[in-house]
Parts: C-alpha cells; sequence; structure tokens
C-alpha cells in the first residue's frame, strides 16, 4: 500500500503575489468607492464645509424626470448599438476565418483601428459627415434625390446617428473576439457534423453558437454596459440635444457636475447608476444563463 502524500500548501507565496493587486485595487476601487458613498450623504463641495443631509440628494436624483430619460436613452441607444455590432461581428468573424493567412491579417489590423481611436476624434469625423449642407451623408442622399435630413437635429434621427459611431468605434474589437472564439472550436466538430450531412445553418445552431455561448455573453454585457455609459458621441455631437433625446446618463451627470456647486447630487446619481448597469449585467447573466462549454 503506497504511502499517502501530503500536499504541502504555500499560503506565504500565494498572499505575496495577490498582495500587489489587492493593494491596488483598494487604493484606486474600493477605498474611492467608499468614500464616494459616504460623501453621497452630504452636501460637499470644493471650498465649503460638508453638511449632513442623508438621503436627501438620492431623493432629488430619485424625484428628477430627467435622470430617468436619460436612463431610458442609454437603454434605447444601446439597443441600437450592441445587436447590430453582435450580428455584423459574428458574420466578419466568419469572413475573416475563410480568409488566407496574408489577407486575414490586413483586414484584422484594418477593423482594429476604429478601436483605437478617440471617440471625440471620431464624433468629429461623423460630425462632418453629418453636416447637414456639406455632408457626405446628404450628399449620397441628393444622389438618390431624397431631400436633406438634419441627422443630429432631428428627434428622429439624432439617437440612431449616433448609433452609428458606436457601432463603427466597437465593431473591430469585438469582430477579433468573435474570431478568438471561432478558431477554439475544434474543427472535428465541424467534420463530424459534415459525415452527419449537416448543412451550415445547423453547424451554426447547433455547434458554433452553443461553444460561443460565453464569448457572446461576454460581449452583450461589456457591449450593453458601454453604450449605456457613452459620453463623447452625445457630449460633441449633439450635446444632449435635441429636446434631450441624446442625454445618456453620464452626460446627465457631467453637465451636473459641471454646473452644480455641490456634489452631493452628481454623486448619488452616479451611484445609482452603478446599481442600474449591475442590475442589466445581471439580467443579462440570467437570461443567457452562461455555462462553460465541456470538451468531449
Amino acid at each position: 500500500m503506497k504511502a499517502s502524500v501530503k500536499k504541502k500548501y504555500d499560503n506565504g507565496t500565494a498572499y505575496s503575489m495577490l498582495a500587489p493587486i489587492v493593494v491596488l485595487l483598494t487604493i484606486f476601487v474600493i477605498f474611492p468607492f467608499g468614500y464616494s458613498l459616504y460623501v453621497s450623504f452630504y452636501d460637499w463641495g470644493f471650498y465649503q464645509d460638508s453638511v449632513f443631509v442623508g438621503w436627501r440628494n438620492y431623493y432629488l436624483v430619485l424625484t428628477d424626470d430627467l435622470f430617468f430619460k436619460s436612463i431610458w436613452v442609454g437603454l434605447k441607444f444601446a439597443l441600437y448599438v450592441v445587436p447590430i455590432q453582435m450580428v455584423l461581428s459574428f458574420l466578419f468573424a466568419h469572413v475573416i476565418r475563410a480568409m488566407g493567412r496574408r489577407a486575414s491579417g490586413f483586414v484584422k489590423t484594418s477593423i482594429y483601428i476604429p478601436t483605437i481611436i478617440s471617440g471625440i476624434v471620431a464624433s468629429i469625423i461623423f460630425g462632418f459627415i453629418y453636416n447637414f449642407d456639406g455632408g457626405l451623408a446628404n450628399y449620397l442622399l441628393g444622389l438618390l434625390g431624397i431631400e436633406k435630413i438634419a441627422w443630429v437635429a432631428e428627434v428622429s434621427t439624432a439617437l440612431p446617428s449616433l448609433a452609428v459611431p458606436a457601432v463603427w468605434l466597437g465593431f473591430g474589437i469585438s469582430s477579433l473576439i468573435m474570431l478568438a472564439g471561432l478558431l477554439d472550436i475544434p474543427e472535428s466538430y465541424y467534420e463530424a457534423a459534415d459525415l452527419e450531412g449537416a448543412n451550415s445553418f445547423r453547424k451554426m445552431i447547433h455547434i458554433t453558437l452553443p461553444l460561443m455561448k460565453n464569448v457572446i455573453l461576454f460581449l452583450v454585457v461589456t457591449g450593453f454596459v458601454g453604450a449605456v455609459q457613452q459620453l463623447e458621441l452625445p457630449l460633441i455631437m449633439t450635446g444632449g440635444g435635441p429636446v434631450n433625446e441624446t442625454m445618456m446618463p453620464n452626460l446627465h451627470i457631467f453637465n451636473h457636475f459641471r454646473n452644480d456647486i455641490l456634489m452631493g447630487y452628481t454623486i448619488a446619481a452616479a451611484l445609482l447608476l452603478f446599481v442600474v448597469l449591475g442590475s442589466i449585467s445581471a439580467f443579462i447573466f440570467k437570461i443567457l444563463n452562461s455555462e462553460k462549454a465541456i470538451d468531449g
């Protein structure tokens, strides 16, 4: 009978390796979050003493119709951006996968370029595109005999017009993540499906999508959270107009930060937005019900 081998656990090494990240999280995440929670119960300003007001700041936020409208606008914006971005990324990842090595390398580099472009730069570029008199969008409409549109000045078109650059900015990185998920699927699964006579649609439904569930979940969650928190596009292109139809949550909070003498409302609104984003993420996790894929 073999003698049992005792495993030796080196907890000291583990703790020493975890210590740097724990210290950084404490300094840059936990402490600021705790202090902001504390400040949210005060009339707090940069140049005067704080005054305890209890839940008044939260009451002011929760009774502000514009705050709830900004949340709704952010959700609508995410519903414009995320589904289109997901479908395009999924299709484009398949196209790249079918390319040769050189061609795919060039295309991957090309589609990643918008990702590293500042949102402010993208706002300026698309501002020129949407220009009423000399913009490319209205020029193309003129070629089709269609009247010009004030893309970012009309209620019906302002938010969809902001969604286009948002999709463009995030399309590259989401396509590459989709491509990585596709390349991680063993070819033997598709070969077995071919032997069973499965067509491309059935292979996508029964192999590709189930095995990419966690990748899709990640992109949906990060896409929704990122879209709801969009700031640069509405700030530069519309300023939240027309009639607050592009006033997204971060822009609403930023306006209060610029204009309010006291920061209580701003901090309370930011913390409530954190709750909203956490709830959205939990809802998406619940709906998609992610499970780890098991090979074999």
